[in-house]
């Protein structure tokens, strides 16, 4: 093969993750072989429900090395995984099914045959059952990774929370000189790797205003001098701003990416900006993993209306790299 393969792991079986893949194959033509991992019945259930016809080339793992892959079929690993129906309630039954398909996933990257991953969402509430704070880190700690982080990528603006999936009262707790280094650092790296250039990337404060009512200041005792010390790096960076005020037009249009201290501080204003137009990136990894920017959206199960953008852009990103 020419192009290494794109994994795709489905994840949660009840979600809208086959329907936006559905709609992406058909939208886009892609070099690179899409593997799909999920359970072949499940496949064929909500190809039924959603009214969507294309052939199926079933593929066992041994025979992966040696196949010739293309996208005219749906290519699939089948991992067997029992429902009844197209749809059902997202519980901890599909626990061990998700881990078996993550699984095959990982032995298909560490054997070399493909450096690039997508995943579908998953339920963090059941799947994770609070032993990481999301699929970033589930992931980071199966390679090893200490050092990760989560960008929000838009050629546009990109955005990167130091924290990621943590209750905002534990936030000030785990904001430190060294982890905003170290993310920073990771992005960097990523722009100019994978990129080609060297990005802006403007630092928010955790206080309104980066003003303080207590005699401690996060913005002044810990974000300032971690910003100073990245500049000596030859890094590109500047703040702590106002997060109150930095994704106006005027404002965003300095940087390429915005870096900030927790998940919605960052996370909501880029997907007010550009809706299903994003992607998750885990920087760090020895391997490319990108996930579409949106949950399981179990309410609009089976209504095919869902947005298949985000996934669009996934593995475009992806056939490009």
């Amino acid at each position: 093969m020419i192009n290494k393969p794109i994994i795709v792991v489905a994840g949660e079986p009840n979600s809208i993750f086959l329907e936006i893949f559905f709609k992406s194959i058909s939208t886009k033509k892609f070099k690179s072989p899409l593997i799909l991992i999920c359970s072949l019945k499940l496949l064929k259930l909500q190809m039924n429900k959603l009214n969507f016809k294309r052939k199926i080339k079933l593929i066992k793992f041994k025979e992966l090395q040696n196949k010739s892959l293309d996208n005219k079929y749906i290519n699939i690993i089948d991992v067997k995984f029992f429902q009844k129906k197209a749809f059902e309630k997202i519980s901890k039954k599909s626990n061990k099914y998700i881990n078996q398909c993550f699984n095959f996933a990982f032995k298909i990257i560490r054997l070399g045959i493909s450096n690039k991953l997508i995943n579908g969402p998953i339920s963090k509430k059941y799947f994770l059952d609070n032993k990481f704070l999301g699929i970033t880190e589930f992931i980071s700690n199966e390679f090893s990774c200490k050092k990760s982080a989560m960008l929000i990528y838009n050629k546009k603006l990109s955005v990167c929370p130091l924290t990621t999936h943590l209750p905002l009262k534990d936030v000030p707790k785990k904001i430190n000189k060294k982890i905003i280094e170290e993310k920073i650092v990771l992005v960097n790296k990523f722009y100019r790797e994978k990129l080609g250039t060297n990005p802006k990337i403007g630092v928010l404060g955790l206080n309104p205003h980066c003003e303080s009512i207590s005699k401690y200041n996060e913005d002044e005792k810990i974000i300032a001098p971690a910003i100073n010390k990245l500049k000596k790096l030859k890094i590109k960076i500047s703040g702590p701003y106002p997060a109150d005020t930095s994704f106006l037009k005027k404002n965003r249009k300095k940087f390429n990416v915005i870096f900030g201290m927790y998940h919605d501080q960052v996370l909501t204003p880029i997907k007010t900006l550009f809706e299903y137009d994003a992607i998750n990136i885990t920087l760090g990894l020895p391997f490319l993993r990108i996930s579409p920017d949106h949950g399981p959206n179990e309410k609009m199960l089976g209504k095919n209306v869902s947005n298949p953008m985000s996934l669009i852009r996934a593995i475009e990103f992806l056939d490009k790299n």
